[in-house]
């Protein structure tokens, strides 16, 4: 008999002896069957890298864990659950005799924060961003611009007069970074990511089309510049042409911005610095966090930060 029939029969007979126990402790089937399956497969992982099960790792579990998000692309919950069952299968073994390692009972996975009320989700901001084009010529205008509007309100997290503000010159383009004057008059500079520089170009190559004496970057459709309302107007329109029951308003993408790169980087400090909130405007001279961190954040963390 090879090493690696001895160990799968094992590994089989270790499994199976474990859902007996839990059978008599009168678990109910459909969670027999669930810890069945998320141990049973971590087992077959152990034995395709031939992995003695008394000579199971930390380190083996991790990259497990790894292997099925980079190839079964398991979701927080997934892991958490498949993580449950075996520990105590572990555990179990370590009862037994068999097995003899405290970390893997002791390791966590970091649970994923709930989304905070209102909020949209990646796939709603998706859903909202990424909706085809109106067929109507008359509406492929509005909507260049209000995409644009879109990418950059959830791009950077920019207030709605901020918005309504912006200037042609307060663009570099080559940095990717945008100037903006908020509370207080005061300026501060924020990354944007390619989706947004993506729709900004292609709205200033129909929006220059439009002879007007000023330099805002968004305007009407008679070339004023374009006011607070026509925004929150267009926006509503737009998440109801893309099917979203939200009340969607442009403070709304705002905490979106907020709330997704928060849950994707932890950095507390680089989101608060990108919002511009006041609490932080008297630190900032003392902080000197400069902005290539910041952009590097922003490229590691933002959903439509990368093509």
């Amino acid at each position: 008999m090879t090493n690696q029939t001895s160990n799968q029969h094992s590994h089989k007979d270790y499994l199976y002896a474990w859902l007996d126990v839990l059978s008599v402790q009168q678990h109910s089937p459909n969670t027999i069957e669930a810890y069945h399956r998320d141990v049973h497969s971590f087992l077959h992982y152990c034995l395709e890298q031939q992995i003695p099960i008394q000579d199971v790792e930390l380190s083996d579990l991790r990259q497990y864990l790894s292997f099925c998000v980079e190839q079964k692309n398991w979701s927080n919950q997934s892991m958490q659950r498949a993580l449950s069952a075996i520990r105590q299968f572990m555990q179990w073994l370590q009862n037994q005799g068999v097995h003899d390692n405290a970390q893997i009972q002791d390791f966590k996975i970091k649970r994923q924060p709930r989304p905070l009320p209102g909020m949209l989700s990646p796939e709603n901001i998706q859903q909202l961003l990424d909706q085809p084009a109106p067929h109507a010529e008359n509406q492929q205008w509005l909507w260049a611009r209000d995409k644009a509007m879109l990418e950059l309100l959830y791009s950077s997290g920019l207030r709605l007069h901020e918005l309504v503000e912006l200037k042609l010159n307060d663009i570099a383009w080559t940095e990717q970074l945008i100037r903006v004057t908020g509370k207080g008059n005061k300026t501060r500079v924020i990354p944007f990511g390619q989706k947004a520089e993506q729709a900004l170009k292609q709205w200033l190559t129909v929006r220059l089309r439009k002879p007007v004496d000023h330099h805002f970057v968004f305007i009407s459709q008679n070339g004023q510049q374009i006011s607070d309302r026509q925004v929150q107007n267009r926006v509503k329109q737009q998440a109801q042409r893309a099917g979203l029951s939200a009340d969607l308003h442009p403070h709304l993408l705002r905490h979106c911005f907020a709330s997704h790169m928060l849950s994707a980087s932890g950095d507390l400090r680089a989101v608060q610095e990108m919002l511009g909130h006041s609490n932080l405007s008297t630190t900032q001279v003392y902080t000197h966090l400069d902005f290539e961190h910041l952009a590097k954040i922003y490229d590691q963390s933002h959903p439509r930060a990368k093509k």
